[in-house]
């Protein structure tokens, strides 16, 4: 993958236990952060990628590639299988998404109702069937300050709940996953 013009790359060495779907991997992400993108959206987006975690599963080329979501899960011939969202993205992207990719989930830092009420009323293929996937408020900011640019994480998920240590800062949250429409 390219890096950006301006972008600045993070390094995360990852434990991963996510008991929930028996999910047991170590495993290095390399996240370039565009300057427009924020440490709460790019934290989202690596967090995205370890709960999403399976083979296939990489970043897209990202703000450059309109084509592609933050997260994408390939199989072995090269279609999109999941569509990983992160942030607020519009009732099209997801509507193209969905008709690209047999799975679509949307990862926000925001608020959940008010992310998923900019979608009424609006046409998206197998809306129903988007999954919209949302933090305890606060914790995304909770975790923000520990970020550094070569970063050492442990994420552990026992039952809807997420156990983060990020470069030794200790923190929890509830994982609310819901449908999109």
């Amino acid at each position: 993958m390219a890096m950006a013009a301006g972008a600045t790359m993070y390094t995360f060495d990852v434990t991963l236990s996510d008991v929930d779907r028996g999910v047991y991997e170590q495993f290095t992400v390399r996240a370039a952060r565009h300057p427009s993108e924020t440490d709460a959206f790019m934290l989202t987006r690596v967090l995205a990628f370890c709960l999403e975690y399976e083979e296939g599963i990489a970043f897209s080329e990202g703000i450059s590639q309109a084509e592609e979501p933050a997260v994408l899960v390939r199989d072995a011939t090269g279609a999109i299988t999941a569509w990983i969202e992160v942030g607020a993205p519009d009732a099209a992207r997801l509507h193209f998404g969905s008709k690209l990719a047999g799975r679509v989930v949307v990862y926000t830092h925001r608020d959940p109702a008010k992310v998923a009420a900019s979608w009424d009323g609006k046409k998206i293929h197998r809306g129903d069937a988007i999954r919209l996937v949302s933090f305890t408020p606060g914790f995304i900011d909770e975790a923000r300050p520990a970020l550094e640019r070569r970063n050492t994480a442990t994420v552990s998920v026992v039952e809807s709940r997420l156990y983060l240590e990020l470069n030794g800062t200790a923190v929890d949250a509830e994982v609310i996953a819901q449908p999109a429409q």
